[in-house]
């Protein structure tokens, strides 16, 4: 995890009266001021918009986020929303909207339940101070209806934050867990999953990385390659995320990332997610790990897949 670097920090001329003012007038008259609205939100920390939103009410008695919903479309309005909500709200709101509707979105709550703790710098706060936001009961209750089997008892251990925090390994318990997994999947007929789901649900990320380690010199395969010939479909997936997610949390995001801007259309709900997400946590850090990755930078990639005021507003962040 170690030094991992935002690209929004608090602004030090900080002056919540002319951001206010400023706010008002890029929204007032004919047209919206667009590039007004990013320059002051995108170069604001999650701290200092609370302090906007809340001294534009007190003197207009508007609220910023109505106002913005008025004046603004697409992408770039819901960009500009989540940029108003503290990132623990974001992220709650987020897993609520992922267990909503018709089936649930597997892949978003793992990113979001697996990444908001406190070994990887999480958004703003532990996941179960994200669950406190939207009523864990209720999340509880949709996951139990839309999943089953291992998968479900996958998501309610993630949800019910278990995982370890703190920086410590034990290599003992290292050896220990390496054994267990290797004589619950490769060592035996069949998969035990609940020891993987154990494991990977409640280790912190150093920890994990030491049982992986041990893992590979056990078994002499990489505990990803063991994932994918004993475990299947959606649960896969998860135990993936996961893995990858201890691995190195920036390169994982860097790969969402790329995923969400292949093939036909970009899935701009994740590009809102991680960008916005993680812009104070580590997104200058994802930055240099998808140019190592890919080969081009991130802002290049944004460049060609996106446009208008959301493109505006997703270089201006990444700066």
């Amino acid at each position: 995890m170690g030094n991992v670097q935002p690209t929004i920090v608090p602004y030090e001329q900080f002056d919540v009266t002319a951001d206010i003012k400023a706010l008002r007038q890029a929204c007032k008259g004919l047209g919206t001021d667009e590039a007004a609205i990013v320059e002051i939100l995108a170069n604001r920390s999650a701290a200092q918009r609370t302090e906007i939103k809340q001294a534009y009410f007190e003197k207009y008695d508007d609220e910023l986020e109505e106002v913005l919903r008025g004046e603004l479309t697409g992408s770039f309005e819901k960009a500009i929303v989540a940029m108003l909500d503290p990132p623990h709200v974001y992220a709650a709101k987020q897993l609520r909207q992922a267990v909503q509707g018709v089936g649930t979105d597997e892949a978003v709550l793992v990113e979001i339940l697996c990444t908001a703790s406190n070994q990887v710098g999480q958004p703003g706060a532990r996941a179960g101070e994200a669950m406190d936001q939207v009523h864990e009961c209720e999340l509880e209750a949709d996951i139990e209806g839309d999943t089953s089997g291992d998968v479900r008892n996958l998501l309610i251990a993630l949800l019910q934050a278990g995982r370890e925090e703190g920086y410590e390994v034990d290599e003992d318990l290292a050896e220990q867990d390496a054994q267990s997994m290797f004589e619950a999947g490769e060592g035996r007929f069949g998969t035990d999953e609940s020891t993987f789901t154990n494991v990977l649900a409640q280790r912190n990320y150093l920890q994990l990385q030491a049982t992986f380690k041990v893992y590979e010199k056990l078994s002499g395969t990489d505990i990803l390659d063991t994932i994918t010939s004993e475990a299947t479909g959606t649960l896969q997936d998860c135990y993936v995320t996961l893995v990858r997610c201890a691995k190195n949390p920036q390169l994982f995001f860097a790969r969402r990332l790329n995923a969400a801007m292949k093939g036909a259309g970009t899935d701009e709900d994740t590009l809102i997610r991680i960008v916005v997400g993680r812009s104070e946590v580590d997104l200058e850090t994802i930055k240099d790990m998808y140019l190592e990755k890919y080969d081009v930078t991130l802002k290049d990639a944004l460049d060609s897949e996106c446009g208008g005021d959301f493109k505006r507003l997703l270089m201006e962040i990444l700066h």
